[in-house]
């Protein structure tokens, strides 16, 4: 094992390595990763706790385990944690016995009015101290850099001269908000880690175990496989269809990836290139209903707006997205003369559908469950009651208490980055309340931009993208709604529409250098540049990049308004983004020389535009630029 270079800047920017618990530890961090589980679906289903009870006893077991299942560092020992290792969960355990025993007091208290005593300031220093270092073993210095330059601004922020400026904050007032209050470390975005977000992954776990994904690849592969570029294509719809269920780009192309991206480099795709494909399926499954991902479910909560609303609306920007992705994939295909798989790899689809059909119930009960108004904690419990039943149907599906166990135990592990990052986007969001940094930086992101809309939305993706470097999704999304959140109000945006903008870019963030994470994980499989992996992962998803635009200007996208002004603007905007890919990989048909595909995407862009007269400008460049195509063809040949 390499030693501790503490001086290597890449040591301390890279996140800790992760361990997988052997011999005696895992008699020891298993079994409580299970009980959190337990305590997380009882709180769920059976118990009212409080929201800063629940979160405080959540957050305090899951960075025991993170501490325990996360070295310090990229070249830590991957098989057995350090004394340090050691000492900093028995912290993280006491705290959480110190808020158990003390929960009922803290929970009535009036914040800043009701003392707090020097044991209660203890455990609260020792929390915050926490909570930044699991940010930085699981996200990296990234996020953990911005949560200290906020901690920084609350303290002497009141020495700032002009707009910035505020009241002095002193650490006893610091400690009672960010800890004590559900404002802070125990706020929205980890009170959302504990309850939907951590129930939507255990779907996903467990339809995983129950083989859930083989069916969705098998699927895939049937309708698919068999077209030119098959392997790609068998990529996008099986990344798409079990990303809209499992929620994690990350997990996704791990799960689907180590399977496709092998079979596309074996027919003639380069590394980079069958990792993009994969990277830019699995990440547009966090955009598509009906689980979508663990930002979704904060904005539900931070907007108000029931998560059953969100998911209609996103349906069709997600179509969008995927068709965009597929006709790329299509056309780079015809274009390269790549095959399909082989016959022999290419299930039917009569025996798919014969072994795996009834993997459809538990995503017909999620969207059932969503449609008629029940909780998104309670639509995520019925999927994952609806996938225990039905994988009875079949011995090689079935799950047992050993898989169960096992699922719970697993699904815990996956929400220790997800959790460290959330406790961390809660003192961020505090900060930011106790200051009045939102609508300080509302009003100069609107003084900035002259009031324009169109400028606003591009200075606000821009930062959501900023902020997502470094950072979980859910991070970058709260944050970029916190500080854009009062300006996209100033300029008149539909409340559903602005939030979805922001979701889109912020999920994106997983894909966009110079922090790519989700590149990060496809890099391993492709053994290829993840930043080159990235560069080719942002072009095939500019679609995302594109269609939120559409939906704030024309909210129709979200199914607001009249159906016929909603079915005409989703069919121009497909046909306008399958001919920007055909632009984009020159597929010489409609675009054979430079000139014409400039004018077919430039037609392309225009159609887009939620604008009838736009669109009618369009799709003349568009018609102009297929028929001088044609004719250069015809003389090139002549």
């Amino acid at each position: 094992m390499a030693s501790h270079r503490f001086w290597d800047p890449a040591i301390w920017f890279s996140v800790g390595v992760r361990r997988k618990p052997t011999g005696w530890l895992t008699w020891l961090v298993t079994p409580l990763a299970v009980a959190l589980a337990v305590y997380v679906i009882v709180a769920a289903t059976v118990l009212i706790i409080a929201p800063w009870e629940l979160t405080a006893i959540f957050l305090c077991g899951i960075i025991t385990l993170a501490f325990l299942s996360v070295g310090a560092f990229p070249n830590s020992n991957p098989e057995r944690p350090s004394v340090l290792d050691y000492g900093l969960a028995l912290a993280s355990f006491a705290t959480g016995v110190y808020f158990s025993l003390k929960s009922q007091e803290f929970v009535d208290r009036i914040a800043l009015l009701s003392p707090l005593s020097d044991l209660d300031l203890a455990f609260g220093i020792l929390m915050v101290l926490l909570t930044l270092e699991i940010t930085r073993r699981t996200t990296g210095l990234g996020l953990t850099v911005i949560v200290l330059t906020f901690i920084a601004y609350n303290f002497y922020g009141h020495l700032l001269g002009g707009v910035l400026q505020h009241g002095e904050i002193d650490y006893v007032h610091f400690i009672d908000i960010m800890v004590y209050t559900t404002d802070g470390i125990m706020g929205l975005p980890a009170r959302v880690a504990a309850t939907y977000a951590f129930m939507f992954v255990l779907f996903g776990v467990v339809l995983y175990f129950a083989k859930g994904a083989d069916f969705f690849f098998e699927i895939a592969a049937a309708i698919s496989g068999g077209r030119p570029g098959g392997p790609a294509k068998v990529a996008v719809v099986s990344s798409g269809m079990f990303g809209m269920v499992s929620g994690s780009p990350t997990a996704d192309v791990v799960t689907t990836g180590s399977v496709t991206i092998p079979a596309m480099k074996r027919l003639g795709y380069g590394g980079a290139v069958a990792g993009a494909v994969e990277t830019a399926a699995s990440t547009g499954g966090s955009l598509m209903p009906p689980v979508m991902g663990s930002a979704a479910f904060l904005m539900a909560e931070y907007t108000g707006i029931s998560y059953r609303d969100i998911a209609i609306a996103a349906f069709l920007p997600a179509i969008l997205y995927y068709i965009c992705v597929y006709a790329q994939v299509h056309f780079r295909a015809v274009r390269l003369k790549l095959v399909g798989l082989d016959p022999s790899e290419i299930p039917s689809v009569s025996s798919s559908l014969r072994k795996g059909a009834v993997f459809f119930v538990p995503l017909t009960v999620l969207t059932v469950s969503l449609l008629y108004g029940f909780t998104a904690t309670m639509v995520a419990i019925f999927g994952t009651l609806a996938v225990i039943v039905v994988s009875w149907f079949r011995s090689d599906t079935r799950l047992g208490p050993v898989a169960l166990w096992n699922a719970l135990a697993e699904t815990t592990f996956r929400m220790v980055p997800v959790a460290g990052a959330t406790a961390a986007a809660g003192l961020v969001i505090a900060g930011i309340t106790m200051t009045g940094l939102a609508s300080k930086f509302a009003h100069i992101v609107y003084g900035m931009t002259d009031a324009n809309q169109f400028l606003a939305l591009v200075v606000g993706g821009m930062l959501t993208l900023i902020l997502g470097c470094g950072m979980p999704t859910p991070s970058a999304y709260i944050l970029a709604a916190v500080l854009m959140g009062p300006l996209m109000d100033q300029l008149g945006v539909n409340l559903l529409a602005g939030q979805l903008f922001l979701l889109y870019f912020a999920v994106m963030s997983a894909i966009t250098p110079p922090v790519a994470v989700a590149a990060y994980a496809a890099a391993s499989i492709a053994e290829d540049n993840p930043m080159t992996i990235a560069a080719h992962a942002v072009k095939l998803a500019l679609a995302a990049f594109v269609v939120p635009f559409v939906f704030v200007f024309g909210p129709e996208l979200l199914w607001v308004g009249p159906l016929w002004k909603t079915a005409i603007t989703f069919v121009t905007a497909a046909v306008a983004l399958v001919l920007l890919a055909a632009a984009i990989e020159r597929y010489s048909k409609w675009s054979d020389v430079w000139w014409t595909r400039l004018l077919l995407a430039a037609g392309a862009l225009c159609m887009i535009a939620p604008d009838l007269r736009l669109t009618a400008l369009g799709v003349a460049v568009v018609a102009v630029a297929l028929v001088l195509n044609r004719l250069q063809m015809r003389l090139a040949t002549a």
